[in-house]
């Protein structure tokens, strides 16, 4: 990375840019940037703390891109109608994506571990992390969502870590295919399960991420991820298998629950090392990202007690089934559950306890409601209970073209036509007030959803018109 060139971030305060652009600044770069949430007057908390620490905002109309000395970093995909993209074009300025110069950050590290799969990808990597960390490692981190370890008043933000050690820890997607482009000494797969892409092509972009590294940890529970595992089984790729239920590497058992975390004693094939983990973090998807974490690091040569000792201090990710706060008898959680394994995971953790569920899912975006339209409608009729009852909005929408011939009502048809309660609702707003009116002592809300921070603000005001106040 060249500490003395220009960076401007389109859409600087989105997931997964905010903290690339933190790993760029603190190389020394000037960082610039604009975003439409900006703009429009959203989570004004997170630009004020971006100008903060340093990075000059501007709106998105092209204002901000004036010289051929910048480089323009924009999404997966290059949008030519973006005043900013349109600017750079005029000036001459180099357009990478958010992919393209988050790999080569990555690559240039001496021992890259990459997190991947459909879910789970933001808790393992925080998990990596904080075990890297109390190890005495000092990686640099690269995630998707705040790690609460690591937040501070004056680090609110905190997807991004800068260390000095060799390990370069970072979430890799394969929603745009941009996970070929990474060369990880370790890679991570949690699962594979249809999201934005057909199965066919997860496949062949998995298998390929996996067979580049030196040492890939692969989950035995998920059909597919077993499947890559028995084809890399001989090859120049060591595998380092967990399960919760079959014969791996990495084993759990004695899983113990409670409402705020869960138990679970984990011993190793290879070694015969044994060691009881208590998470803070409830459900047993906690317990297969945790296993996930712990093959990462023995791959990166940290011994499986140490490691266990640290993920008891783990404390989660935001909108990670966060719980929010409880008034009136009522507990309020949010949640980033946005494809059908997410939220399956979600309401069989909270089904293991009782009290009634009242659900907001407001999808992460129209193609995805569209792809899955089957896969969604069968997982809620499966996993809601009979009294539970789901809300939907129409999906998240900040502009752009889009095919939006598929929309919540579609999905909460299909799920009442199955025996389950559902509703769609025009907006969120009147999701807010249906749940309200819904709301009696013992129920839990579960606010549901992705790409769109209001979404906390939304639980959080949840709590507040119950008579509550947030948890801090």
């Amino acid at each position: 990375m060249n500490g003395d060139r220009a960076y401007f971030f389109c859409g600087v305060g989105g997931s997964g840019m905010l903290p690339l652009a933190m790993i760029v600044k603190a190389s020394g770069a000037r960082v610039e940037g604009s975003d439409r949430a900006l703009d429009q007057g959203r989570t004004a908390q997170k630009f004020d703390w971006l100008r903060s620490r340093g990075v000059v905002l501007h709106p998105q109309d092209g204002s901000g891109v004036t010289g051929k000395d910048q480089l323009v970093v924009v999404s997966g995909a290059v949008e030519e109608t973006v005043p900013d993209v349109q600017a750079a074009r005029r000036v001459g300025a180099e357009i990478v994506t958010r992919p393209q110069l988050l790999a080569q950050l990555f690559n240039a590290a001496p021992v890259g571990v990459g997190v991947a799969g459909t879910s789970g990808k933001s808790t393992t990597t925080g998990m990596i992390a904080w075990i890297l960390r109390e190890a005495g490692r000092d990686p640099t981190v690269m995630n998707g969502a705040v790690m609460k370890n690591f937040a501070t008043a004056d680090q609110p933000f905190a997807s991004a870590l800068v260390g000095s050690g060799e390990v370069f820890v970072s979430e890799v997607d394969e929603s745009d295919g941009s996970i070929a482009r990474y060369d990880p000494e370790v890679a991570v797969v949690n699962n594979i399960s249809l999201d934005h892409k057909s199965m066919e092509e997860l496949r062949g972009l998995f298998a390929g991420f996996a067979a580049k590294a030196n040492t890939a940890v692969l989950n035995l529970d998920n059909d597919e991820t077993a499947i890559l595992a028995e084809t890399l089984d001989g090859g120049d790729t060591q595998v380092i298998t967990y399960s919760l239920s079959r014969g791996a590497d990495l084993v759990a058992g004695g899983l113990t629950p409670t409402p705020t975390g869960i138990g679970f004693d984990v011993s190793c094939r290879e070694t015969g090392e044994a060691a009881r983990v208590e998470l803070q973090t409830p459900g047993a998807h906690n317990v297969a990202n945790a296993l996930a974490a712990l093959g990462a690091a023995l791959a990166c040569g940290v011994p499986l007690v140490r490691a266990a000792e640290a993920l008891a201090g783990f404390t989660g990710i935001k909108r990670r089934l966060e719980r929010v706060g409880e008034a009136a008898g009522v507990a309020v959680f949010d949640d980033f559950a946005h494809n059908p394994d997410k939220i399956a995971a979600t309401l069989a953790t909270l089904h293991a306890f009782p009290g009634r569920l009242l659900v907001m899912f407001q999808p992460h975006g129209f193609g995805p409601l569209r792809l899955m339209r089957d896969q969604f409608i069968g997982g809620f009729a499966r996993d809601l209970a009979e009294e539970d009852v789901l809300l939907m909005p129409e999906p998240v929408y900040f502009g752009g073209t889009v095919d939006r011939s598929v929309g919540s009502r579609d999905i909460a048809q299909g799920i009442v036509a199955a025996g389950r309660r559902a509703e769609a609702l025009p907006d969120r707003a009147a999701c807010g007030e249906r749940l309200l009116e819904l709301a009696r002592p013992g129920d839990r809300i579960v606010v549901m959803g992705a790409r769109d921070d209001t979404l906390s603000q939304f639980a959080e005001e949840l709590i507040g018109r119950l008579g509550g106040t947030p948890a801090p």
